[in-house]
């Protein structure tokens, strides 16, 4: 009995013996945490689109934004046919469209606002177009030749050879601008006109005392600008139960010219108690309408 014990008891004690040394060997085996995943998503590469005068093709993603950078600050004149389907924004010279829905190519013209080039852009909108930047920029300008046999071209000549003019504004007179002006806010939207040169304005929507003498609210509605000229359509609305015989000269403000949609307006309540006025000044709307040059 007592040989049993002993044996159980060296078999215990080998057994304790061969766990401990077998611990720190467990206890030193390195545990692998695995590395977390980087899902920060890696930003397209631009796409660069060389100006030489040739349309620039772009197409928007439906509900994201593109950005599309120019060489200097610009102005974006875009078709009234446009206004719900792309939000536009320009910060100096970059754009940034977001497209609502698919539309075909249409035609726009952006505007250097430093020199008054007109670079012109074929803007469509479809679910597979490419989120990345677009950098445009210019066209090498052509080398200079040597003009003489000394080797050296004479000013005059490098000039001539090197030197790229920007396009010349276009302008229109008072009437072209009314009669534009006027379309924009009465024709139908698949019917709104373009005009090479005229690029809608910011304006304040509020309603504004214009119209001396008389109980009429006048709230401007829209309003571009054309080179020096800048036009406001601004609505007018009879407030007073006698009809008003409408009169330039009863407008406050400094206006080169004034056009009104219609001569009279009936008393309020009546279909006819509303019309428009279509003012040019050779400041924005709101200098204009202080008398401030």
């Amino acid at each position: 009995m007592k040989r049993a014990l002993a044996f159980a008891f060296c078999v215990a004690l080998v057994a304790g013996q061969a766990a401990a040394e077998s611990a720190p060997e467990a206890a030193a085996r390195p545990v692998v945490i695995p590395a977390p995943q980087d899902t920060t998503p890696i930003p397209m590469p631009p796409e660069r689109i060389i100006w030489d005068r040739t349309p620039l093709g772009i197409a928007l993603p439906i509900g994201q934004e593109r950005q599309v950078t120019f060489p200097a600050p610009v102005e974006v004149g875009m078709p009234a046919g446009l206004a719900d389907t792309v939000r536009t924004q320009v910060v100096a010279g970059t754009v940034y469209w977001v497209a609502k829905s698919e539309f075909t190519p249409q035609r726009i013209q952006v505007r250097d606002t430093a020199t008054g080039q007109i670079y012109l852009v074929d803007l469509s909108a479809r679910s597979s177009a490419s989120t990345a930047p677009v950098i445009v920029t210019q066209a090498a300008a052509p080398a200079q030749v040597d003009g003489g046999a000394g080797g050296m071209a004479s000013a005059a000549g490098t000039v001539a050879a090197g030197a790229v003019t920007a396009p010349k504004m276009p302008t229109h007179d008072y009437g072209t601008l009314t009669r534009f002006a006027a379309q924009s806010l009465y024709a139908p939207r698949r019917l709104a006109p373009t005009l090479p040169g005229v690029f809608q304005a910011p304006v304040d929507g509020r309603p504004i005392d214009l119209v001396r003498g008389e109980s009429i609210q006048a709230t401007p509605l829209i309003a571009w600008r054309s080179g020096n000229l800048h036009i406001t359509a601004v609505r007018l609305r009879n407030m007073g139960m006698s009809p008003v015989i409408l009169d330039p000269r009863s407008l406050r403000g400094l206006w080169v010219a004034a056009t009104f949609q219609h001569a009279r307006l009936f008393p309020k309540g009546d279909e006819a108690d509303t019309t428009a006025v279509y003012l040019i000044s050779a400041k924005p709307f709101e200098h204009a309408l202080r008398g401030v040059y």
